[in-house]
C-alpha cells in the first residue's frame, strides 16, 4: 500500500512505470493531465462499450461497497474497469476488450479535470481493484436490463 487519497493514488499508479519519479514529474506538468502506464503489473483493464459500461457500473455499485477504479474515455464510448493482473489473459467473454501484460493505457491524473479520459471511480491509493467475477455478474445483469429496455423488432 502506498497511501490513500489523490497523492496515494498517483504514487500507486506511477509505481508501475519504468521510471516512476520521472513519470510522476512529467505527468504533474502535462497540460493534458494524462500519461501512458503499462497494464499487467498491478492491474489489467477490461474495456466495455459505454452503452454497457455505465449500466454495469450502476449494477456493480449496488453489489459492492466500492468498486475498483473505473475509467471513461472522451465521448463516453468506452469504460475501463481496473481488475487484478492476469485477468486479461484469462478473459473469454465476448464484446470486451482487454489490456494486460504488454499493453499501455492512457491514465488521467487523479483529482484533476482533463478534456478526455477521466476517472468515474478514481483509485484510492490502496490498490483496491474490481473482482472480475463480480464484474462479470454485473455485466450480465446490465446486459439483461438493456435487452428488456430495447424495443423489439416486429415482423409485419
Amino acid at each position: 500500500m502506498v497511501g490513500t487519497g489523490a497523492r496515494g493514488a498517483v504514487e500507486w499508479l506511477v509505481s508501475v512505470a519504468p521510471d516512476p519519479e520521472t513519470t510522476r514529474w512529467e505527468w504533474e506538468r502535462n497540460p493534458l493531465g494524462v500519461t501512458l502506464l503499462p497494464a499487467g503489473r498491478l492491474w489489467d483493464v477490461l474495456i466495455l462499450t459505454g452503452e454497457l459500461g455505465y449500466p454495469t457500473l450502476d449494477v456493480l455499485t449496488r453489489l459492492v461497497d466500492r468498486p475498483g477504479p473505473v475509467l471513461a474515455d472522451f465521448g463516453d464510448s468506452r469504460t475501463g474497469f481496473l481488475v487484478p493482473p492476469g485477468t486479461a489473459a484469462r478473459w473469454i467473454g465476448t464484446g470486451v476488450r482487454t489490456a494486460g501484460n504488454g499493453t499501455w493505457i492512457v491514465v488521467p491524473y487523479p483529482g484533476r479535470a482533463t478534456g478526455g479520459v477521466r476517472w468515474l471511480v478514481p483509485p484510492d491509493g490502496t490498490g483496491h481493484l474490481t473482482d472480475p467475477g463480480v464484474l462479470e455478474l454485473a455485466m450480465h445483469e446490465a446486459a439483461a436490463q438493456l435487452a428488456v429496455r430495447r424495443p423489439r423488432d416486429t415482423d409485419e
